[in-house]
């Protein structure tokens, strides 16, 4: 398996990129690049499962989640996933993994707010971004070819 940061770690500028696992690069590009959320899903859940279950790693799973229900209009699927993803990364450093996890919850919370009131008034979908710190991380994500990731990752 190939050594990556811990969720503790706030992965700060200068962090190899060989730090960081193919599935969690692959996760960061799926979600920003290609916007394919059901993807996600399946490279961070590998990812979890490897990670002992870590909690982090299923926050970011569920967002990726939400976002996939709430674009197939499932809006209570969106809703308990977001809810559940924003309690799994509430309580993590604001830069985490090397992306801004602190503004990946700010913007789960409001998307999260806007299905809630959904029934009321409408919340049309829109992707999220990551925004991503650590040139390390941002470079291996650019590089990052779909379909590869079970190559790079054995």
């Amino acid at each position: 398996m190939t050594e990556h940061p811990r969720p503790s770690d706030s992965s700060a500028p200068g962090v190899p990129a060989s730090r960081y696992d193919p599935l969690y690069v692959a996760f960061v590009a799926y979600f920003n690049r290609e916007r394919d959320y059901f993807e996600c899903h399946e490279v961070m859940e590998q990812l979890w499962l490897e990670e002992a279950r870590d909690p982090l790693y299923q926050g970011l799973l569920q967002v990726a989640v939400g976002l996939y229900h709430h674009r197939n209009g499932n809006i209570d699927g969106g809703v308990k996933l977001l809810a559940a993803a924003v309690r799994k990364l509430e309580g993590h450093p604001p830069v985490t993994l090397g992306i801004r996890l602190d503004k990946l919850l700010a913007d789960a919370k409001s998307h999260l707010a806007g299905l809630e009131r959904h029934a009321e008034e409408p919340f049309p979908f829109r992707d999220l971004d990551i925004d991503i710190v650590d040139p390390a991380l941002s470079e291996a994500v650019d590089a990052f070819v779909p379909g590869e990731e079970e190559e790079a990752h054995r």
